[in-house]
């Protein structure tokens, strides 16, 4: 039976890169693969002496914070400009949260009316909500759940106290859903942040100050214990600082569900050398901190990393422009940098940036989602969603983002590669100038068998 698709080029398979080599799609499947002259095919595509990956999958997105529903179009149109086929989006949506199953309902069917990149979804819990939703929200498929011990919003982004927390991991120890925690404690932020505006200290500088490591840390231990006490897995999905990843794998060594997320902006800013010139821009919660970065590379290339992240904020640049940096809104974009960027970062650390790219990028998430082995890998059986990347060495432009954000504290700096295709089901969906697909082409992705700890 004749091929759908051919793409030929250096495959980035699990064991490796593969140079002139070629895959087959057929019904939106990989059905072939192998080396030499490609088969017969309705299309071809030859991609030269580019690199063809799996599509990323970012495990930490905001599609809905700011824009509600509708804004999962601009966001996933970024996604798929960024070689992003599928996106985890988190659950704090405007005006309220997916914390049950009509408003999961609701955001299935905005994905499906606007979605050009696949999306999976995260649920969370409001203060004092009964445990029982979850059954309902781990049935309609989300793929994790979500909680802050920090309340950056009573309504949307609320905090939720200790009992509660232990209360949703005996709802979740029997089962394989993650629950992920935004790890600050908020007596001690609430605490450092009036101290600094009481100094008059209001500018970047005083940022990571003033959510200390020690406030990341406190919360991240306190919820482990917790998950430990209920067997249940606990994941940090961020953390700043390699003691938190240290912290993480002392449970896992005890024989705990464990994991921890790192986002790629920890790996590339430093408020330091990059503070005065980017200010409010780099702003995020946790804090980037100064002096990490090498030592945050050390724990993904311990394994102590689950996987990477662009924790993808859907604020406008006006959020940013506030006389005191703590008035200014936490989160940046980063569905079209996350890829580029830490292609780029490994790279200039002398890696094997291919393989540990898409180890951390599309192999490790799609494991963690429950996405494994239909996502994640190029192999036989494996759905065809696929990005190509062209070694043409890039500036970074936001203007020309297709995410109706426009700004981005990468500006300006260099990457060493740039998306040149990205295929989606088999069918292109970004040709390296603009996106051709539609909105509604992508899919709700729901959680399938595969798990972490297996």
């Amino acid at each position: 039976m004749t091929l759908d698709l051919t793409i030929r080029g250096t495959l980035v398979l699990p064991e490796g890169p593969l140079e002139r080599a070629w895959l087959g799609v057929r019904d939106g499947t990989i059905v072939a693969i192998g080396t030499g002259s490609p088969p017969v095919a309705t299309e071809s595509f030859d991609a030269g002496d580019d690199l063809i990956i799996p599509g990323v999958i970012d495990g930490q997105t905001h599609a809905t914070s700011y824009g509600g529903l509708a804004g999962i179009r601009s966001t996933t149109r970024s996604a798929i400009a960024g070689g992003v086929t599928t996106i985890a989006d988190m659950p704090y949506d405007n005006p309220a949260p997916l914390n049950a199953i009509a408003r999961l309902d609701d955001k299935v069917a905005a994905i499906r009316e606007h979605a050009h990149s696949n999306v999976a979804l995260y649920g969370t819990i409001m203060p004092g909500q009964a445990t029982g939703d979850i059954e309902s929200l781990i049935d309609g498929g989300v793929v994790a759940f979500k909680i802050s011990t920090f309340e950056s919003s009573p309504t949307r982004f609320p905090r939720i106290a200790s009992d509660q927390i232990l209360a949703t991991f005996n709802a979740l120890a029997e089962t394989v859903i993650p629950l992920g925690v935004h790890n600050e404690d908020q007596e001690i932020v609430r605490a450092y942040i009036a101290a600094a505006k009481a100094a008059g200290r209001d500018g970047i500088e005083a940022h990571s100050e003033s959510r200390p490591p020690a406030a990341e840390l406190a919360a991240t231990a306190q919820f482990l214990e917790l998950g430990a006490a209920a067997g249940a897995h606990a994941h940090i999905v961020h953390l700043t600082t390699a003691r938190g990843f240290q912290l993480v794998d002392n449970y896992l060594a005890d024989g705990f569900r464990a994991t921890g997320e790192l986002c790629v902006h920890y790996l590339w800013f430093d408020p330091d050398k990059d503070g005065a010139a980017l200010g409010a821009k780099m702003k995020v919660n946790p804090p980037i901190r100064p002096g990490q970065i090498d030592a945050l590379w050390e724990e993904i290339l311990s394994g102590r990393v689950a996987f990477v992240s662009s924790d993808h904020s859907s604020w406008p640049i006006d959020n940013k422009f506030t006389p005191s940096i703590f008035e200014a809104g936490a989160g940046v974009p980063g569905l079209e940098t996350l890829l580029p960027a830490f292609y780029t970062a490994a790279g200039n650390r002398g890696l094997d940036a291919a393989t540990i790219t898409v180890e951390q990028l599309c192999e490790r998430p799609a494991k963690f989602f429950g996405l494994w082995p239909e996502k994640g890998a190029i192999r036989i059986g494996a759905d065809a969603d696929l990005a190509i990347l062209s070694r043409a060495p890039q500036i970074w432009n936001s203007a020309k983002a297709h995410d109706e954000l426009n700004w981005s504290p990468f500006d300006g700096r260099e990457f060493s590669v740039r998306v040149a295709h990205t295929y989606l089901g088999g069918k292109l969906a970004w040709d390296g100038a603009a996106v051709t697909n539609q909105p509604g082409s992508g899919q709700y992705v729901r959680r399938g068998a595969s798990h972490w700890f297996e």
